[in-house]
């Protein structure tokens, strides 16, 4: 049903997903660049169509009120971006103990240009041994799709590189609110 659903919606919205995720049981999904509201749908249609029923990231005020408990159901997890708590290590001890989970992570953070990508998907992969499969959205090309798995190295500047690389080219719903991929522990290690 999902499935139907979410083809309908990419068609009626005229996007194409040009092509699958790699089909690995555990993965951390980078959704970029995240520069719209229409990004949550979207990136959740082209997954249902890929045949993944993600676990995603989002803020703690989507949670809030009437519509929380049917993001729950499709498999929201609520962030309090002020107050994180454990919520890095609570996701490596759900990767680590499960045999099948599609984690995404909208790495901006927010829809606005930024000035860094936010690490926790990093850390969440390296501490899970997860690969990392970078999934974007293209307003002018309306297409969206999945690029080539990253096993992360733990050399942050050249698996960024990767991203850099990856996301050179897609520009989002809104291109104007596109953050560069860049961790702030990039700038920390050449200092």
């Amino acid at each position: 049903m999902k499935k139907t659903v979410a083809r309908l919606a990419l068609t009626l919205g005229r996007y194409k997903v040009v092509n699958r995720p790699p089909a690995e049981p555990v993965m951390l999904l980078i959704a970029a660049p995240h520069t719209s509201n229409w990004d949550f749908i979207l990136m959740l249609c082209m997954a249902w169509a890929s045949d993944l029923s993600p676990r995603w990231l989002g803020k703690r005020e989507m949670f809030d009120g009437l519509l929380g408990p049917l993001f729950r159901r499709l498999g929201g997890v609520s962030v309090d971006r002020n107050n994180p708590g454990s919520l890095v290590d609570d996701l490596v001890a759900e990767a680590r103990s499960t045999s099948s989970l599609a984690l995404v992570i909208p790495v901006e953070g927010t829809r606005e240009r930024g000035e860094y990508w936010k690490s926790g998907f990093y850390r969440i992969a390296l501490d899970a041994e997860m690969p990392i499969v970078p999934s974007y959205l293209d307003g002018p090309t309306r297409t969206g799709g999945f690029g080539p798995t990253v096993i992360p190295s733990g050399d942050v500047s050249a698996d960024m590189d990767r991203f850099r690389d990856f996301y050179a080219d897609k520009r989002g719903v809104k291109p104007e609110n596109k953050t560069t991929p860049r961790l702030r522990e990039e700038d920390s290690a050449i200092a």
